[in-house]
């Protein structure tokens, strides 16, 4: 393997939308536990950045692997992350749960 990681992709929230209602997208959110519970992206799943591990990460199955966080940096943290534990990822949600709030679209609570 290169010890360069690949470059991440900067996705936006139509991005998001629609690899999520075509099912070829699983989102990631690597924000804390009470931040995942007070509010998240329907359908994405946690893996906190805290305790990060690639295999916490449910198996794609075909779909892409895109990390989301509150903003945007700690995607790209859980990225090289993610390359260092051996796994490229090539994507994340550029402007993060901010966004999506901005955007007015659903929210899910809890875990």
């Amino acid at each position: 393997m290169s010890d360069l990681a690949p470059p991440v992709e900067n996705l936006m929230i139509e991005d998001i939308k629609a690899g999520l209602a075509s099912g070829t997208m699983i989102v990631v959110d690597v924000r804390e536990t009470h931040e995942f519970e007070a509010g998240h992206i329907p359908g994405s799943v946690l893996v906190p950045l805290s305790v990060f591990q690639v295999a916490d990460i449910p198996e794609a199955k075909g779909r892409r692997i895109v990390l989301s966080c509150r903003s945007g940096r700690r995607s790209l943290t859980a990225a090289a992350m993610a390359f260092e534990q051996g796994l490229a990822i090539d994507a994340h949600y550029a402007g993060g749960f901010l966004d999506w709030v901005q955007h007015g679209q659903d929210v899910a609570d809890g875990l």
